[in-house]
Parts: structure tokens; C-alpha cells; sequence
């Protein structure tokens, strides 16, 4: 602020990570359309939470503050699958953790009212996004209320929100108040117990007054629609996964509906999802003058930078539909691109920076093969509520061409100081099939010896929960992938699958099938995906619920740790400190004839290495470190419970173990911080 000579600025964006002047973190986007539009912006990147001082360092600012937790949930950034602490946090400076608080978003939104009262509140990221209505909370094990109410944010911009966020500035800085600003998109905000009820009169006599002669599909598209309530879906999960299936069916912006939640005597009010951005709009955001580079101030390497530093985003947004992932959610599901120009220049402009390798480590998005892919009929495509353009088969009117990523792929490889140019996004191998030319390229000239690829099961039950291609569609990817290997001369590149556990409708006979499959075909996991029910997911839903909310039929859930934890050792049933784990499932199942043999998952007798990891296991059971075998509950900090797990003090920045004999010399290298 001195520097540029400001006495104020405009707004505080308060944010759970690091700040990293990149185009793959959306504080750095952000920042920089506001800065365009001519607003004075300030970044309050992890700040230490226990009081509102640092919320007060930049001064009042005039406009608004605007808070995320961060490019993830807060709590999936803190705790694995089986509610244990992570020890590192890629978005933090040499991986610490400790640097956020539990439901970030909670908190930040509490201090900036305390450090200004009266100062606008504008919550969004991806916590806000997924929570913005009543949410399943898997670490609470319990229904919450939309973040709105909880966080007292005065509103909340869900999905990507570089158009909101400049206009609400503008609207801010022309005399606008927050009342004034409920016609736009993409955004969620509380009413008052007055507004509500005069809201549920409104609505339900406009709703009254469409019904004669429309269909129903009609009156949603253009009257708000009233979803359970907060108290009905905590109480009654069959309600919980009817509103799972009618806020999914409004996911369309082009004929989504408003949604009005009532929590007690208050609303919450949802509009349509805000409009996909245009190939100028888009290519006008990733053409600002990024550095690339975190903030100087950071003495550690930031692991989240370190991986994408050298990557190019080509595209938001998958139409996929997977029940498990939230991209959809947040992204939407319509394909936003940029053109080949704005590609190029930025390929240049990174081939041109004095510490660039030579390697480009990532082209795509939040899939690598989507580029440019749309409806090729936009009137069917205003109506369509399909949840997915390629479940359960790919829809005839979905663009599936691959030759303008072809062309750009070739063209960024050509440019002047780039030597090799990688994929690293998911590939969607259903779509890649359609183009032998694709997988030739993408084999030839893309591939750093092993292609990841998510085929998440084999169980044709399971994949169709989950909106998957069956285990088929990965067999034949994967021998057309080995060919197109073998034709340009490099046979030794690997297939990496990528499975998923305890998905909702696996059980024990699924995974063990899985295994089979894996060993008969000589995969061998090196990382291993445990399901985490994220907010907002349908999958969340079936795991909660045990309903799917499409078909409304029952679905069977591993809960118990023990299940979860035979399910993860099946999948590295090869693994001697899985030997015990596999053997108990095995027998469980009445599938003693995969213990031992050739056709075998596991010998008849544990080997040595197996005794000995149940050992070392039981040791450190004694000594207090057998977090294996424990289950572990998260505090709630809106009940005055110190963060992290219950019983376990506040979390520290030396990692999960806490008495180990490494803490002292760590505390010691890097110092302590609250």
C-alpha cells in the first residue's frame, strides 16, 4: 500500500492459503479482474485466527471483504478419510500445517465482523460453494445448515466467481447495497423471518397460478422451487435425498431454478448457477499479467506451486456427472475454452521465464480431453437436465472432436524453448477411444512414461453408482494405449489405474473381485483412494442416506473403520503389512480359496515382513501411536471445542504424532506458530 501510494484499499480478500500469483489459484484471478476493473485490492493470506488484529492491518475497506478457506474444503485439507490429521498442507509454505483453522470460512467471515462491523461480508471458494445450502457433514457425522447462516456472511458466491466479483464491486462503488444485488447469478444469501414468509406466500401463489395447463418441468424452470427444509432433510433422510436430486437437476444455467431452503423461520435463497463464460471472457482472465510466482515474502516452497508452476489451463468446467467429485458442482458442467491464441502466448510467455525447465508439466483442466467439447445443439442444450453428457453412454449430440486439441498440443510442443509437453490431467478414456489419432499423439508425444487414468472400479454396480464406464472401457483403452506405446517406439510406458474404496454400494465381495482383476492383469496400486463423502456430493448423499436419489433404492455403505480398512488392504493385497487385514476380509467373504495357490490373493502362512508390521504395530499401540486401530472424532469449534481431534490438544505444526521423538528437533528447525 505504500508502494502504490493508497491510503485504503477497496477490498480484503481473506484466503486459507497461501498466496500464489498463478493462474491455477483463484485468489490470484481474482485479485488480478479486480485490479483490472480498477479496484484496490489487498490479500490477507493465513492469517493467524485467534483475533481479529489481522483483519484490521490493511484498514476498513471501503468496499466489501471477500473470504475463502482456500482452493479446498478446510476439512478435507486437514483429515483423511478415516478423520486422522494429515501431516502436510500443499497450499502452506513447506507443507506445514496448522495454518488454517477447521471451517475456515466460519471463522474468517467471524473476525472480519469483529475487526469492522457494518463492512460487507462476501463469502465463495469451494467450502462456501459445497455448503451453501444444508450439507451432510461426514466429520460431524450430522446435517448442517447452509454456511450463509452459520458464517453470518452477508452473501455467497458459489462456483467461479470472476464476473460476480468484479460486478458486485462495481454495483458496491455506485451507491448499491446488498439488497440491490439479489438479481445476480451464482450466488446465495439469508433472509430475515419477515422476507421469509413473504417470500413462501409469493412463491407458492405464483406456483398455484402456473399450474393449469403447464407441465411440470415447465413450472421449475420458471417459478422458485421450495426444498425441504434444514429440519426436514436433519430428521428424515428420504427428504434429505429428495432435495440431493432436485438442487442436482437445477445445475443447468440455462433453465436452472431459483432454490429456497427454509431453515426455521428463515430462507435461504439460491439463484441459477451464473452463465458459462465466453471463449473472449476467459481468454481475457488467463491473459493478465500473472507472475507465476508465490509471494516473495515465503522463504519455504509452497508443494501445491511447486507441482502446477509449469502447467496451462485450457479449459473449465466437465460434463462427466461422477457421483463422487465436485468439480461439476463448482466448475459446471459446461465445457468453457480458451482459444489457441490465448494458449500460445501464455506458453510463450512461459518458455521465456529465466527459471522454466524446458517442460511444460500439465495442459488441460479438471479433465485433459474435453477441450472445446460442447452440445452441438444449444437449444437442446438450454433444456437438457441430464447430469452427465457421457452416462451411461455418451449423448449423440455432445462435440467429441479431438483434433483442435491435437493442433494445439503439436503447436505448444513447437514453441521456442518448450521441450516436452506432458498430460497430467485425468483422461477421460471413453472420449479419447473416438480419436486413435489422440492416443497415438498422447502416447508418442505426452506421456512421461506412466498415464494415470481412473477407471475407480470393476463392480458394474458400483461404476454405475458412481456414473462410470465399465471395467471393459479401461481394458480397451488401455491395449489401444500399449499399441499406439509400441508404434512410436517407447513399449515400456505404463498404465497407472486409479481406484476408489469403500465407495458407496462396495462391499467386501466387490473389492475382492477388484483385487483379482488387479493382480491378473499385474496392476500393482502405488497410492490407494479412500471415498471421502465431501459436502454437497450425491455420492455423500448415498453414503449418508443409503438411498440413491435418482432411483430412490437402497444402497449398501461401509461406515464401520474396520470395513473401510479391509476394503483400502484389498487393493494392495500384495502389500506384506496387508496380510492380516486381506486374510480377515478373505474369510469374511467365504473366499478362502484366494488364501494361498497360485490363483492365490495372499500365501497360507504370513511372511516374515507381515509379523513383523503387526509388531511394530502393536508397539507403538502401547506406546500411544497406534493410530491405525483408533477411531478419531473432529471438534466442533462453533461449540467452543479447541480445534482438530477431540482429546488431542490443539493441532500442531509438527504432524499427527505428537510424541514422536522427532517433535522437539522440528520444533526446533522451524519454531512453533499458533
Amino acid at each position: 500500500m505504500k508502494a502504490r501510494g493508497w491510503d485504503a484499499v477497496d477490498v480484503v480478500f481473506v484466503t486459507g492459503d497461501a498466496y500464489i500469483d498463478h493462474p491455477s489459484f483463484a485468489m490470484a484471478i481474482l485479485h488480478r479482474v479486480l485490479e483490472r476493473a480498477g479496484f484496490r485490492v489487498a490479500i490477507l493470506s493465513q492469517p493467524a485466527w485467534k483475533s481479529c488484529e489481522p483483519w484490521r492491518q490493511f484498514g476498513c475497506p471501503r468496499l466489501f471483504f471477500a473470504v475463502s478457506a482456500g482452493n479446498m474444503d478446510s476439512l478435507i485439507n486437514h483429515y483423511t478419510a478415516n478423520k486422522k490429521v494429515r501431516n502436510d498442507d500443499a497450499y502452506s509454505p513447506g507443507g506445514r500445517i496448522g495454518l488454517r483453522p477447521d471451517r475456515a470460512t466460519l471463522v474468517y467471515c467471524q473476525r472480519a465482523r469483529e475487526a469492522f462491523p457494518g463492512v460487507p461480508i462476501i463469502a465463495g471458494g469451494v467450502e462456501a460453494s459445497l455448503r451453501r445450502l444444508a450439507h451432510y457433514d461426514y466429520w460431524s457425522d450430522s446435517v448442517k445448515r447452509s454456511i450463509v447462516l452459520d458464517s453470518k456472511s452477508d452473501l455467497l458466491v458459489y462456483g467461479m466467481g470472476e464476473k460476480n466479483i468484479v460486478e458486485i464491486a462495481q454495483r458496491f462503488a455506485a451507491g448499491q447495497t446488498l439488497r440491490d444485488l439479489r438479481d445476480l447469478r451464482g450466488i446465495a444469501y439469508a433472509l430475515g423471518a419477515k422476507e421469509s414468509e413473504e417470500l413462501r406466500t409469493r412463491t407458492n401463489a405464483e406456483h398455484e397460478r402456473q399450474t393449469a395447463g403447464h407441465r411440470q418441468s415447465e413450472i421449475e424452470a420458471s417459478v422458485p422451487i421450495e426444498l425441504p427444509t434444514y429440519e426436514q432433510v436433519r430428521a428424515d433422510k428420504g427428504l434429505f435425498a429428495e432435495a440431493t436430486r432436485i438442487i442436482h437437476t437445477n445445475t443447468n444455467p440455462f433453465n436452472a431454478a431459483t432454490l429456497i431452503q427454509f431453515h426455521d423461520r428463515q430462507a435461504v435463497v439460491q439463484t441459477p448457477p451464473a452463465l458459462p463464460l465466453t471463449q473472449d471472457e476467459i481468454d481475457s482472465i488467463y491473459d493478465l499479467p500473472y507472475t507465476r510466482r508465490p509471494h516473495p515474502s515465503y522463504t519455504e516452497p509452497i508443494p501445491a506451486h511447486e507441482m502446477i508452476k509449469d502447467s496451462i489451463t485450457l479449459m473449465r468446467g466437465c460434463f462427466g456427472g461422477c457421483t463422487f467429485c465436485s468439480i461439476t458442482a463448482h466448475q459446471g458442467r459446461i465445457i468453457q475454452s480458451r482459444s489457441q491464441e490465448s494458449v500460445l502466448k501464455e506458453a510463450v510467455k512461459l518458455a521465456a521465464d529465466p527459471e522454466f525447465k524446458g517442460i511444460v508439466s500439465d495442459v488441460g483442466g479438471a479433465t485433459a480431453n474435453m477441450f472445446t467439447m460442447r452440445c452441438t445443439r444449444p437449444e437442446v442444450e438450454a433444456k437438457c437436465k441430464r447430469l452427465s453428457c457421457v452416462h451411461p453412454t455418451i449423448c449423440k449430440l455432445l462435440g467429441t472432436e479431438h483434433a483442435p486439441l491435437i493442433e494445439l498440443m503439436k503447436k505448444i510442443r513447437n514453441v521456442e524453448g518448450i521441450r516436452k509437453v506432458f498430460v497430467s490431467s485425468g483422461i477421460r478414456m471413453d472420449l479419447a477411444q473416438l480419436s486413435p489419432e489422440y492416443v497415438r499423439e498422447l502416447a508418442e508425444h505426452h506421456t512421461g512414461g506412466r498415464l494415470k487414468v481412473a477407471p475407480e472400479h470393476t463392480s458394474p454396480r458400483v461404476l454405475e453408482m458412481m456414473k462410470k464406464p465399465s471395467i471393459d472401457n479401461f481394458g480397451q483403452f488401455a491395449q489401444q494405449f500399449q499399441e499406439a506405446s509400441a508404434e512410436a517406439g517407447k513399449p515400456r510406458q505404463q498404465i497407472v489405474p486409479y481406484f476408489i474404496a469403500s465407495h458407496p454400494g462396495s462391499d467386501l465381495h466387490d473389492m475382492i473381485d477388484l483385487a483379482v482383476y488387479l493382480k491378473r492383469n499385474g496392476y500393482r496400486p502405488d497410492q490407494v483412494q479412500d471415498f471421502i463423502p465431501a459436502p454437497f456430493d450425491i455420492a455423500t448423499c448415498m453414503y449418508y442416506t443409503g438411498i440413491d436419489p435418482f432411483t430412490k433404492k437402497e444402497v449398501q455403505v461401509a461406515k464401520g473403520m474396520r470395513n473401510r480398512k479391509m476394503q483400502r488392504a484389498l487393493m494392495q493385497f500384495f502389500k506384506p503389512e496387508n496380510y492380516f487385514e486381506v486374510r480377515e476380509a478373505l474369510i469374511e467373504a467365504d473366499r478362502g480359496d484366494l488364501i494361498g495357490g497360485c490363483e492365490g490373493l495372499i500365501t497360507s502362512n504370513p511372511p516374515k515382513e507381515a509379523i513383523e508390521a503387526r509388531r511394530r504395530q502393536a508397539n507403538r499401540a502401547v506406546q500411544g501411536e497406534g493410530d491405525d486401530d483408533h477411531y478419531h472424532t473432529v471438534a466442533n469449534p462453533a461449540k467452543g471445542e479447541v480445534p482438530g481431534e477431540r482429546g488431542a490438544g490443539p493441532v500442531k505444526p509438527t504432524g499427527y504424532r505428537p510424541g514422536r521423538k522427532s517433535q522437539k528437533r522440528r520444533q526446533g528447525k522451524r519454531g512453533t506458530r499458533e
